[in-house]
């Protein structure tokens, strides 16, 4: 038996000089594309990394700035969260997002109790007051106000208050 003898004839040869040539141009062209994906995800990796390192860096220093002011104040008890409830808001607001974000709102004006001696929040308890019933939140064109009810301060900040309409 005897092999065909297609590698003689010149549309044969053509054929498959075309053929190494498209795959030895697109095996170019893979390893290219290839490259540039992969430089790509280094890139990423690298400016994540940077990042992971100067918030491990920064952990660090809170943790130890933290540490040395639990040493200085071990007699001082200090606050560690504060809880804001909106008392009516059922009747103000007909959705519950409203209220939670008003929550939010006051929890994150207050964010810089967190971590002071109860004596110092305690002292400046009517600034706090005064900087929660004089804020005005406008939600779907109406403005509200609050009014502090309920003030408890231990570890945690307990705030009740209650919504109003801004006159």
């Amino acid at each position: 038996m005897r092999i065909p003898p297609h590698y003689q004839q010149p549309t044969w040869q053509r054929f498959f000089a075309g053929a190494a040539i498209g795959a030895i141009i697109s095996w170019g062209v893979f390893l290219f594309i290839f490259g540039v994906i992969q430089e790509d995800h280094r890139t990423t990796i690298n400016k994540q990394n940077i990042t992971i390192q100067k918030l491990k860096k920064e952990i660090e220093i809170y943790q130890e700035e933290y540490s040395k002011l639990n040493k200085e104040a071990q007699q001082k008890v200090t606050v560690q969260e504060i809880n804001v409830h909106v008392t009516n808001g059922d009747k103000y607001l007909p959705k519950d997002f409203y209220i939670k974000s008003i929550e939010e709102n006051v929890k994150k004006d207050l964010s810089d109790l967190i971590a002071k001696d109860m004596e110092s929040v305690y002292s400046n308890h009517k600034l706090i007051e005064k900087t929660i019933e004089n804020k005005i939140f406008p939600i779907d064109g109406k403005e509200y106000k609050l009014e502090m009810t309920k003030f408890m301060l231990y570890t945690t900040i307990y705030i009740e208050v209650e919504i109003s309409f801004s006159k």
